[in-house]
């Protein structure tokens, strides 16, 4: 249940990328997609910071270190033939559903949280954001790694739940029933964008 969105709110969608929406997700990533396009679209005209972030993790230290499923290269060849490979697929190109505007905000990534090394905390404050709608996929790393860190930063949250998804059923339910609820507010795209015009 939501009880408020604050006055200044920015909504922060997490890599709806064409790469990342091409996965095999436990719900379908055109229904999220055109939810975060619903609320992008709201956002815009209330007239709030939209942030869109995608994420490149080739080369980056978090994707270099051990790890039982690494799945990404940690060569330096590796990861420059992986990366042409992903730019010629269109792998970090946002999806066209999101409209990008010219007043969006982008971030660029390189691990599951938007926060770690990107100014994104200082941006929404230059913004004086206190409040951040969040959506996207995945639901348990991108997004939960983001939120675990807003929560941190002292912003009141709101989860889209029917606009993010994950490539794990169970991970994405362990998200919406042990995680969020602890850190924030959780409801629909409809609840939100019905609450932007009276939010604070």
């Amino acid at each position: 249940m939501i009880t408020a969105i604050d006055k200044q709110s920015a909504l922060v969608l997490i890599d709806l990328q064409q790469g990342i929406t091409g996965m095999p997700t436990a719900h379908p990533a055109r229904e999220v997609i055109a939810r975060a396009a619903d609320l992008a679209r709201a956002f815009r005209a209330a007239q709030l910071p939209v942030v869109l972030v995608h994420v490149d993790p080739l080369g980056a230290p978090a994707s270099l270190v051990r790890a039982t499923d690494q799945r990404l290269p940690r060569h330096p060849e590796q990861i420059e033939q992986a990366r042409q490979q992903m730019l010629d697929s269109g792998f970090f190109t946002l999806v066209p559903e999101l409209q990008q505007a010219t007043g969006d905000i982008l971030v660029r990534k390189t691990t599951w949280n938007a926060f770690y090394a990107t100014g994104l905390h200082e941006t929404l404050s230059r913004h004086n954001v206190t409040g951040i709608v969040l959506a996207g996929i995945a639901t348990s790393i991108g997004v939960e790694s983001t939120a675990r860190t807003a929560n941190e930063y002292g912003y009141n949250l709101t989860f889209a739940t029917d606009a993010m998804t994950d490539m794990v059923a169970a991970a994405h339910e362990h998200s919406l029933r042990y995680i969020f609820p602890r850190i924030g507010e959780l409801g629909s795209t409809q609840e939100i964008t019905e609450m932007l015009p009276s939010r604070g």
